[in-house]
């Protein structure tokens, strides 16, 4: 039972205030969150975490005064509260969400119309979903351990990566499917960055996330991992050394093309709660690969793969889930334990050794 005494306090900051109306209505129809405060610009929300120190914040990325950045660094920086931010739907407003994601924010939610959209409703529930996993996970004390790891144990790929262009047949190589949802972004920067360009794998990344984002993620990602990582595109043919990310609002699947060759599709079906669908995308390179790929499932809400987890096991092939220890949200993760769908279960920070050492 919700009581006042429970309600997630949301502390919603926005320089527009038609947004900021839109946004406290918008969350105080859960009633197991409760607005208690608004700020107009950076300087303002700093000001008011400090002194009000909610639960977790809804931040603009664009504001004036202090932008979104710079307020999202002093909010990490005091370990004040999570923030989730509420980012246009552009290339600019892509870019600068992964950078609030690498220093510290808990999630991201798109503004459906750019800057200021007064038809919030269709993002509506995933706010307010994020909101709630913000508030109740500790990923302010798993950034700081996963910080102090980083530090004591240094990615030896994430400088200047140099990469191969491993041309083997299909049959001799493995796939390895990751799928992600929920404080992923961040999440998956202490996986990829870890595993070396000759991998003898062809790697598939499914994570829940905007069409207009998942370019600007592939990119990210590619400037700091040894692998090649790219936005899938229908009809290129799967390598090993090389990550596809799943383009959002279209699954992502494989098909065997002739002897030996396996090429990319991005069909619009099946429609799925999430697309790119985890489950859709560990079905079908199951299907070519059988028992020769490894699954993984990291922080996530919901349990979308932990159906697919427990196929992949029975079917011979290997299957990591990601621990509660480094999970920001340990949803998906705990289904696919929970329904005997994992061999191993390790941190992040151990999940490309356990991906090489199976390989």
């Amino acid at each position: 039972m919700v009581t006042p005494e429970n309600r997630v306090r949301v502390l919603v900051a926005d320089d527009s205030a038609l947004m900021r109306r839109t946004l406290t209505q918008l969350i105080q129809s859960d009633p197991g969150l409760e607005v208690v405060g608004t700020a107009r610009d950076g300087e303002d929300v700093v000001t008011k975490a400090r002194e009000i120190r909610p639960d977790v914040i809804s931040m603009d990325i664009n504001m004036p005064k202090l932008d979104g950045i710079s307020s999202l660094q002093l909010i990490v920086h005091e370990k004040i509260c999570p923030v989730v931010m509420v980012s246009s739907l552009t290339q600019h407003g892509a870019q600068t969400t992964f950078e609030a994601l690498e220093l510290g924010a808990f999630d991201f939610v798109p503004k459906p119309d750019g800057t200021v959209s007064a038809d919030l409703s269709t993002v509506a529930a995933e706010l307010r979903r994020k909101l709630k996993a913000a508030a109740c996970s500790s990923s302010f004390r798993r950034d700081q351990r996963r910080l102090e790891r980083v530090e004591r144990k240094p990615c030896p790929t994430a400088a200047v990566p140099e990469r191969a262009e491993p041309r083997m047949p299909i049959s001799g190589i493995k796939a390895v499917v990751i799928g992600i949802s929920t404080g992923g972004p961040g999440t998956i920067a202490q996986v990829l960055p870890r595993i070396a360009a000759d991998v003898p794998a062809a790697i598939f990344l499914v994570q829940h996330m905007p069409g207009s984002f998942t370019g600007a993620f592939a990119r990210r990602l590619d400037e700091t991992c040894a692998v090649k990582v790219e936005e899938a595109t229908a009809g290129t043919e799967v390598r090993a050394g090389h990550c596809y990310v799943g383009r959002g609002d279209y699954q992502l699947t494989v098909y065997r093309s002739g002897p030996g060759h396996l090429v990319l599709r991005t069909p619009s079906k099946p429609d799925t709660l999430f697309k790119p669908s985890v489950n859709v995308t560990m079905e079908s390179v199951r299907s070519a690969f059988g028992k020769n790929m490894i699954g993984v499932l990291m922080t996530g809400i919901g349990d979308d793969g932990a159906d697919e987890m427990v196929k992949i096991k029975a079917s011979g092939g290997y299957t990591i889930a990601e621990s509660a220890e480094s999970a920001v949200v340990f949803g998906m993760p705990r289904e696919a334990i929970e329904r005997g769908g994992a061999h191993a279960v390790c941190p992040a920070w151990d999940i490309a050794e356990a991906i090489v050492s199976h390989l």
